[in-house]
């Protein structure tokens, strides 16, 4: 069946409503707080940073995603990550919690919560808790909801990153089919690296799912999307990706990895890819975003390790920012990734969007058109084929490049 790209957000799905607001976290007149409700309980799957040190909302998160309970509502705070907190930033969550179920008439392990920003500092829980004040009357089921409140978890992101697809199931009644929709939003422009999922992600389905496929399918969906890009190598202490679905759809409930299943499974697969790749083309500082696709490797896994070393090379990522067809470096980021090779077999090749240069084959760097090759590095996204002539295994990474405008964001972050 198809799966058509639609607009909403995480207000595509029925039964979803968001805000956004000023709370003055951290900045003055700037979206800080923003809040996703569902109007009925709804079951959760996420995944969290592999981070040691994780930020007291990721283990709030985590213990609600374990319990298995329902939850219902979202709040997620700009400009104060909570991390670095101790007990103080587990109170904090708690407390937060509580405040916006007395609210939303939902028990406190109902509400997830996130944070993003500088680690170290404590939120203000009266500004917490007045952003609330705030929320709770403006949530709304308007797409222009949805796209304030990807803006409000902003934090040196330049665009907002929102994504949502439709598609058919059989219905419950058992006649015909129902239409489910499953959307999102994410935020992540630097400390991006995941090995679990990404900075901040929330996604939206009104699909009738059993908790247990709900879990797997979000965990083989990351590992094709989010944890396939990079920016700078540093894996966040509060990166978190939820998934809620409340069944609002009224599809024959899925219980099994059936045809529903795999259907669900693409489309999830579509929404993560995106909100993945428009992070990576939004790496701080960024002028180019970086694609690579490894084929021909022996294994899956040692696909997306190859991959992944392209595009998190600082030297690779220089090389594009300064247009500079240095293919060497990628040469020498396939190299020490580990998966062993035979560089003999190996090819190379940029591909752009009218024309390809080989860079390297049969063990040596090609001759090739400098100017076609200034061309092609020109072009926004910028792509490399490796082909390793070892099997059928292939794996698709994204990044960016490094610029000097990534050193200044970063030297200066606190302020």
């Amino acid at each position: 069946m198809e799966i058509k790209q639609i607009t909403g957000g995480v207000n595509a799905a029925a039964g979803f409503t968001a805000a956004a607001c000023e709370a003055e976290i951290k900045y003055k007149n700037r979206l800080d707080m923003a809040m996703v409700v569902s109007d009925v309980p709804c079951r959760v799957a996420g995944t969290f940073t592999s981070n040691q040190v994780k930020a007291a909302p990721v283990l709030w998160n985590m213990e609600i995603v374990a319990s298995e309970k329902p939850a219902q509502a979202v709040v997620v705070n700009t400009g104060i990550a909570n991390a670095g907190t101790g007990k103080a930033g587990m109170d904090l969550c708690r407390k937060t919690a509580e405040y916006a179920g007395k609210k939303l008439g939902l028990p406190a392990e109902a509400v997830l919560i996130g944070s993003t920003g500088v680690i170290g500092p404590n939120v203000p829980l009266d500004r917490l808790q007045a952003g609330v004040d705030k929320l709770v009357p403006a949530l709304s089921a308007s797409p222009e909801a949805a796209s304030l409140a990807s803006r409000a978890i902003m934090t040196t992101d330049t665009v907002t990153k929102e994504s949502a697809v439709a598609f058919e199931l059989p219905a419950a009644s058992g006649e015909g089919t129902v239409t489910v929709h499953l959307g999102g939003m994410s935020k992540g422009s630097g400390m991006i690296h995941p090995n679990m999922c990404t900075m901040l992600a929330y996604l939206t389905s009104d699909i009738d799912m059993d908790q247990a496929l709900l879990r797997r399918v979000l965990r083989d969906v990351v590992q094709y999307t989010f944890n396939m890009i990079t920016v700078d190598g540093d894996t966040s202490t509060n990166d978190t990706l939820l998934l809620l679905a409340n069944g609002k759809a009224g599809n024959r409930p899925v219980r099994e990895e059936d045809e529903s299943y795999a259907l669900f499974r693409e489309a999830l697969l579509r929404v993560c890819r995106d909100l993945a790749v428009k992070m990576a083309a939004d790496g701080e500082g960024a002028t180019h975003l970086i694609e690579t696709t490894v084929c021909g490797a022996d294994t899956l896994e040692n696909a997306r390790i190859l991959a992944k070393s392209v595009v998190g090379s600082s030297l690779v990522k220089a090389m594009i920012y300064g247009k500079d067809a240095n293919c060497g470096r990628v040469l020498c980021a396939l190299g020490y990734a580990g998966p062993a090779f035979d560089p003999d077999r190996l090819t190379i090749d940029l591909v752009g969007e009218k024309d390809t240069i080989c860079f390297y084959k049969d063990g040596c760097v090609r001759t090739f058109d400098e100017e076609k090759a200034l061309a092609l590095l020109s072009e926004h996204t910028i792509r490399f084929l490796c082909d390793m002539h070892m099997g059928q295994a292939e794996a698709t990474a994204w990044g960016c490049d490094l610029t000097y405008d990534y050193v200044k964001i970063n030297g200066d972050y606190r302020t």
